[in-house]
């Protein structure tokens, strides 16, 4: 008997094509089932029926609940979630991370770009010895503002959170069972899946994927919402932003202060006396330290604000309904 699969998609105005992302997962999972003698389903050792999709809806303005609610009737393998209020990727991806319950854990996006028919590629390095298996691409298919936005979020991941340089962090990956259990700990109100994972286990791979184009629609990610997911990923796993602010403000006092021995001497030795000088630089300075300060502030507001709200206990996400209903559990 293989493993049990649960695949997670998080869905945000996805009704033209989530139909599709399931079909899709459904033949992948006949062919990996082994009945067709293809190589790769038999290293994979799935069972075809042996798996279950879980449909995160994050409160979409259109009608996709009404889509993966007709799915779940039309499929019993399919738990579709109704999230009370847009709370984002990973919230949806913690909120299907409690529903699962299968033994290796695939998450993919809604709109067919992360192809489900290469699943295979994942479920093998996982049985290789890798605990979590990201999805890598030669060439990106998205916006310009995606691209750059994932070229600054690895910048980000490889500088506070220590992500090797050579690791790949996509939306498609594979888990081992215990890896999700872990993640499912965190209760915090703002959830970064990819510190999660990164502070479980350091047997992480990459395998190759291609990268599809949209089958319709534009994504929904914002700047907005772009800037908020960098934010959960440094405030919530690492101090580093705190000890840069304070190599920074250490730099700008001994900046300071030779500068101001650097004036003293000029005064006594060059600049003739009564010669009023260096007003432009003095509020130079000033505009510059005082914006590092501000800066600073803030940023230890952030830390200090999302505190505040964690201790209240602010939810990482709310379920308004759920729909379909868990096949019966493996003894």
């Amino acid at each position: 008997m293989g493993e049990r699969i649960s695949f997670i998609i998080p869905c945000y105005c996805s009704s033209t094509t989530i139909g599709m992302v399931v079909e899709e997962i459904k033949a992948t999972m006949t062919k990996l089932s082994g009945n067709d003698h293809d190589a790769e389903a038999n290293m994979a050792g799935l069972s075809g029926d042996d798996y279950e999709i879980i449909l995160v809806n994050d409160a979409s303005p259109d009608d996709t609940f009404d889509t993966i609610t007709k799915l779940c009737q039309e499929n019993a393998s399919i738990i579709g979630i109704n999230l009370a209020r847009n709370f984002g990727q990973h919230a949806a991806l913690m909120a299907g991370f409690r529903e699962a319950d299968g033994d290796i854990v695939i998450c993919l996006d809604d709109d067919g770009q992360t192809p489900a028919a290469e699943a295979g590629k994942l479920v093998r390095a996982i049985r290789e010895g890798a605990d979590v298996v990201y999805a890598r691409y030669d060439h990106k298919r998205h916006s310009g503002l995606r691209n750059l936005g994932s070229r600054f979020n690895d910048l980000m991941t490889r500088v506070m959170l220590g992500k090797p340089k050579k690791l790949y962090i996509s939306s498609y990956f594979a888990a081992k069972r215990f890896v999700i259990e872990e993640v499912k700990r965190y209760e915090g109100s703002y959830p970064y899946v990819i510190g999660l994972v990164m502070r479980t286990t350091k047997r992480i791979v990459n395998v190759d994927i291609e990268h599809r184009e949209r089958l319709s629609g534009v994504s929904g990610y914002t700047l907005g919402k772009l800037l908020s997911l960098w934010f959960n990923g440094f405030t919530a796993f690492s101090i580093k932003p705190l000890r840069i602010a304070t190599l920074i403000g250490a730099v700008s006092a001994v900046a300071g202060f030779a500068y101001a021995i650097y004036t003293i001497i000029k005064r006594i030795f060059i600049q003739p006396p009564g010669l009023v000088t260096g007003f432009s630089a003095l509020i130079s300075s000033i505009m510059i330290i005082g914006g590092m300060m501000m800066l600073m502030m803030g940023l230890l507001g952030e830390y200090i604000g999302r505190m505040y709200i964690s201790m209240n206990n602010s939810p990482q996400y709310v379920i308004r309904e759920k729909v379909g209903a868990k096949d019966e559990k493996k003894q």
